[in-house]
């Protein structure tokens, strides 16, 4: 079995096992259990941005490609991302959630309207309990900037694996023109409707 930790190579691979599956499923990465551990040289930005080697991977089918192999796990309270084959784990580096939102709309099944959110790498996923969204704060890394104005408040969203995307900031303007922005107890509430159930966000406190 060739070394994957390439991008050359991984690519081949995923591509040719890729041609075995319909569309751009998932693979069933829950059942795949690798003993080799490697590292490769690739960070997702906080931005959403890919970059291998120091230089930003802009071939988007590319990046489409390696995000479906995407893997979290978590041992003793420390984080960690692969990119996840039968034969091998490659550990990369994510800044702060390795998905990124870029679109919602609206649409209807069977007269039930749900917001549905598509990342930059296709995923494609409603709002609803097993889908939330969250306000949480995070540590920037602009040296600009100390203290609490190094804090901002993102907005994330579950996608698949335990995996989170980010919603870009476009994405999450829309989301406060489609939902009602209401003030209770002096903090604004954002209040979503999607599949017959209501969802609110509101800033942590």
């Amino acid at each position: 079995m060739p070394d994957l930790s390439s991008l050359d190579t991984l690519s081949q691979y995923l591509k040719h096992s890729a041609s075995e599956r319909q569309g751009r499923a998932i693979p069933p990465l829950d059942k795949w259990h690798p003993e080799q551990i490697d590292d490769m040289d690739l960070v997702i930005k906080a931005n959403g941005e890919w970059w291998h080697e120091g230089g930003h991977m802009t071939r988007q089918s590319l990046v489409s490609l390696f995000a479906t192999i995407l893997w979290k796990e978590e041992n003793e309270g420390v984080i960690e991302y692969f990119l996840k084959t039968p034969v091998q784990k490659l550990r990369i580096q994510v800044e702060d959630v390795p998905l990124l939102i870029n679109d919602v709309g609206i649409v209807t099944e069977d007269r039930v309207s749900w917001l549905e959110f598509t990342t930059t790498t296709g995923d494609v996923v409603r709002l609803d309990e097993l889908h939330p969204i969250e306000l949480r704060p995070y540590q920037t890394n602009d040296s600009t900037q100390v203290g609490e104005d190094n804090i901002q408040i993102r907005p994330y969203m579950l996608v698949r694996n335990d995996l989170e995307a980010l919603l870009g900031r476009n994405t999450f303007y829309h989301l406060t023109e489609i939902g009602e922005l209401t003030e209770q107890n002096g903090n604004t509430v954002l209040t979503l409707q999607s599949g017959g159930r209501s969802y609110q966000l509101s800033m942590p406190k």
